[in-house]
């Protein structure tokens, strides 16, 4: 049996040394590529203030997580899940950066690098000089992304297991609702507050051409540089 793990991660802002702390992490366990495991999934207290403009783009607020646990608590569950299985990610580096800062401040064992695949590395292989995003990757290989409102852990996540299958040569047909399936149980267990006063939406206030250019001028992952996907990406 082979067993991988499709991560994602939603942030305070893009730098971890800087300060900027991990507020969502999902995990799902893929299967001989072809089937969904267990799915890890939990927003996170980040300690310190979350700025508007993160919350622009992935819609957590520090209202809604304040009442979750922090990093440390949940350090040993994700290490647990995690275990030594190969780790998918888009942009991989940015969430393994972030993931690890956490791993050290909990003082617990980071992630090695020689297990993480990361997908935007393989896409730009097997397309250069085209965007290869995660938005751009579902629009090239059909995956519905219909779901993917604003940026979320989980939501990329279950998109990216799509992805994933798509870049090493194809589809299973029943996968895509198994993923939908599976994540919507998953949410359906995460209760977070609600903001007394929504914030607009980034697209509101940014047109898409600017935006992408923005997130293709962030760099390697960072789905803020990849979180903005880089937050592209």
């Amino acid at each position: 049996m082979t067993r991988e793990i499709i991560l994602d991660t939603e942030t305070t802002g893009l730098d971890p040394v800087g300060g900027d702390r991990v507020i969502e992490i999902a995990a799902i366990e893929l299967i001989n590529r072809s089937s969904i495991g267990n799915i890890f999934h939990k927003y996170i207290n980040p300690e310190r203030d979350i700025p508007d403009s993160a919350t622009k783009v992935h819609g957590i607020s520090f209202e809604m997580v304040v009442d979750q646990p922090r990093f440390f608590e949940i350090a040993d569950q994700l290490v647990s899940f995690v275990g030594s299985d190969p780790i998918v990610a888009h942009n991989a580096e940015f969430d393994i950066k972030f993931i690890n800062s956490e791993l050290i401040r909990a003082r617990k064992p980071q992630l090695m690098t020689d297990r993480v695949i990361d997908t935007l590395s393989l896409a730009r292989k097997l397309h250069p000089g085209s965007s290869n995003s995660l938005d751009a990757l579902c629009v090239r290989y059909g995956v519905d992304r219909s779901r993917r409102v604003r940026h979320g852990a989980l939501i990329d996540a279950e998109i990216l297991v799509e992805v994933y299958i798509e870049l090493n040569g194809g589809r299973q047909t029943s996968l895509s609702l198994q993923i939908q399936k599976v994540a919507r149980k998953a949410r359906a267990k995460a209760v977070l507050s609600g903001r007394k006063q929504p914030l607009p939406s980034a697209f509101e206030t940014m047109d898409i051409d600017t935006y992408k250019l923005l997130v293709e001028n962030l760099g390697s992952r960072a789905l803020w540089r990849r979180y903005f996907d880089v937050l592209i990406s």
